[in-house]
Parts: C-alpha cells; sequence; structure tokens
C-alpha cells in the first residue's frame, strides 16, 4: 500500500532509504555482488590515477558501475522468480540465463573497454 503523503522531498528522502536497503541486502545474500563490489574497489584506483584522458577516465569507471548496476537487477529477478515458486518452470529458467547473460554482457563489456584503454596506454 502506498503511503499518502509520498511527494516531494519526503518522497526522495523514502526512495533513497529504500535504495540503501535494497543494497544492504544485495552485499548480505549475494556473492556475486560482493565480489563485483571488492573488484570495482580494486579497479578504481586504477582508473583514477591512470595517465588517460577524463573521457577515458570516466568509461572506465563507468563500465564498473555497469556491471553492479546490471547485477542487481539480476539478483532482483532471481529474488522474483524464486519467489513465485521452487518447482522448475521452463520460463523461470529463461528469465534466471537471460538475466545472468546481462551480467556476462556487463562483465565482457568491461573487460574490452578496460583492454583497449588502458591496452594502448601500457602495452
Amino acid at each position: 500500500m502506498k503511503p499518502e503523503n509520498n511527494h516531494g522531498i519526503k518522497r526522495v528522502f523514502r526512495a533513497t532509504g529504500f535504495s540503501m536497503k535494497g543494497l544492504k541486502a544485495a552485499w548480505a545474500h549475494e556473492a556475486a555482488f560482493r565480489q563485483e563490489v571488492v573488484l570495482a574497489l580494486l579497479m578504481l584506483p586504477i582508473a583514477l590515477v591512470a595517465d588517460i584522458t577524463t573521457i577515458e577516465r570516466l568509461l572506465l569507471v563507468l563500465t564498473l558501475f555497469i556491471v553492479l548496476i546490471v547485477e542487481l537487477l539480476n539478483s532482483a529477478v532471481e529474488a522474483v522468480v524464486d519467489r513465485i515458486g521452487s518447482e522448475h518452470h521452463q520460463l523461470s529458467g529463461q528469465a534466471k540465463d537471460i538475466a545472468s547473460a546481462a551480467v556476462f554482457m556487463s562483465l565482457t563489456l568491461c573487460a574490452i573497454i578496460w583492454t583497449v584503454i588502458l591496452g594502448a596506454r601500457y602495452l
């Protein structure tokens, strides 16, 4: 049920609270999310100190966030599918596989961009 006074700055604060709750849940229950956060935290300093242009730096950081965003969406799809039922259904498996493929594509994009930008600079 939606709260009656859910507008303006109050709505922004409530939405931020829900977002923080979601991040905490992902951290607590999703090993892949924790691994990708740790990887992003290790890679972020490289992006910040590398001798590259501002646009290249932005691309490196952006791809780290894309991976985390897609992983959160994947976790949400998995939670909804698991909530519906534990019996195997072809569409449930398909939804989970497609969400997993999205994570794979985001990781691939990240790897390609990091390799092209840093490889061109340092190799």
